[in-house]
């Protein structure tokens, strides 16, 4: 895909189409971390094939793991080892915060020195809380940029033990060590120091674990190892929920297979924000549908456990009747853009009445959705930006998506599928 500006067309008619999307980052992104660890031959299907998996995929590769690519490319083979970085080796998480904050821990639990960096984007995101806990646990860190950031040089083994860490800042510090709770000598027993945000992340984490034989109690994991095991990942709720979106905004419907109420994802959650705005809503067992009914009006919401879609969500209340208030968010100043700002800027651009709050933002329709025009939208290199303002495009002509190659970091089709999406 081009760098080049994409202009987003508008539907010509309300969609009624099933959509495939991806499987689930986040999901994909912690079942390679187990796999890696399990003694053994595990095999991944519905692997999601993007910028940041191919980062945990590199990542596992040189701390000594085997992975090999099936006939499909969604289906991986992993050959596990518990006895991972005991050579020196260099992690390039690139944009990925999973991968950085997952590898980190893991790194440090071997024996050999690791260097671990990433894009300039990752070089600016806050490490500093899993920095310090990696320290008390048993680990050597040199911190080679600016403190509590990439890049860096961590040494293990970990020995493991009690650690405190703040959960205010990111759940991925969290579950990067839970996930290497198991490889450390006397097990691990995290207590926080601060309220946690995005909860449903860390319980994706446990669960995920648990399929590979290690199970928490809390924030305790026992010094063990992991199992292989035969592993299907689910669709991604992230990104499906640009299409239910659509749906709600064009009065079209939307079907989603394989992602139903069985879902570890906590990002599902949007879905119903949907039908409290107004929309029509179906989740079951396996299968997910929205349709639009041309009503939609404001709420106001604690978006804490489902903060990937508050952009998303800014976007559909622009078509509402009346203001939505998004709380609890304060956190995703710091991902790779910072979102709060970011999207009540490029709103603005297009005509929306958008207001940053402490920890969130305000979304005030105006009197007629004819008042949002066309513009030229910046996407900060965030794939979440582009994603969900693109989404204007498709009621308001005119709506321009800068760096719209910037969506390969989870989601590399993206636009080829909204298009068909709207025929």
């Amino acid at each position: 895909m081009s760098d080049e500006p994409m202009e987003i067309h508008p539907w010509r008619a309300a969609p009624d189409s099933t959509v495939v999307v991806p499987g689930s980052k986040s999901i994909t992104n912690r079942a390679l971390i187990c796999a890696a660890q399990a003694r053994g031959v595990s095999r991944l299907t519905g692997v999601l094939r993007a910028d940041d998996t191919e980062a945990m995929i590199g990542a596992i590769r040189a701390l000594g793991a085997e992975v090999i690519e099936g006939a499909e490319p969604t289906t991986l083979t992993v050959h596990g080892s518990d006895r991972l970085g005991e050579a020196p080796c260099t992690l390039d998480a690139r944009q990925s915060g999973t991968t950085g904050r997952f590898v980190l821990p893991l790194a440090a639990s071997g024996s050999a020195p690791c260097t671990l960096d990433g894009h300039a984007q990752l070089r600016g995101r806050p490490f500093g809380p899993l920095i310090d806990a990696v320290r008390s646990l048993g680990a050597t860190v040199d911190e080679i940029g600016d403190p509590g950031t990439l890049p860096l040089v961590v040494t293990g083994p970990l020995d493991g033990g009690r650690v405190a860490l703040r959960g205010d800042l990111s759940s991925q510090f969290l579950s990067g060590l839970l996930l290497a709770g198991p490889s450390m000598k006397r097990g691990l027993d995290v207590s926080l120091t601060s309220p946690l945000v995005s909860a449903s992340y860390v319980e994706m984490t446990t669960r995920v674990m648990a399929s590979f034989g290690a199970y928490a109690s809390g924030m305790s994991v026992a010094s063990g190892s992991y199992r292989a095991a035969e592993y299907t990942i689910e669709p991604d709720a992230s990104a499906a929920s640009y299409f239910f979106a659509a749906a709600a905004i064009t009065g079209g419907h939307i079907v989603v297979e394989g992602l139903g109420s069985s879902s570890l994802q906590g990002d599902l959650a949007f879905v119903k924000l949907l039908g409290q705005m107004g929309a029509d809503v179906s989740i079951g067992p396996a299968r997910t549908e929205v349709s639009g009914t041309g009503e939609l009006h404001g709420l106001d919401v604690d978006m804490s456990d489902c903060s990937d879609t508050a952009p998303t969500l800014a976007v559909v209340a622009a078509f509402a009747s009346s203001p939505t208030t998004v709380r609890g968010i304060g956190f995703i100043r710091a991902k790779e853009s910072d979102r709060i700002a970011a999207v009540v800027r490029e709103l603005a651009r297009a005509g929306v009445q958008a207001r940053e709050d402490p920890d969130g933002f305000t979304i005030t329709p105006t009197t007629s959705s004819t008042e949002i025009h066309g513009a030229r939208l910046s996407t900060y290199d965030d794939h979440r930006m582009a994603m969900s303002l693109a989404l204007l495009g498709l009621v308001v002509p005119g709506i321009v998506i800068e760096n719209p190659r910037c969506v390969a970091k989870t989601f590399p089709d993206y636009f080829t599928r909204l298009a068909a999406a709207g025929h």
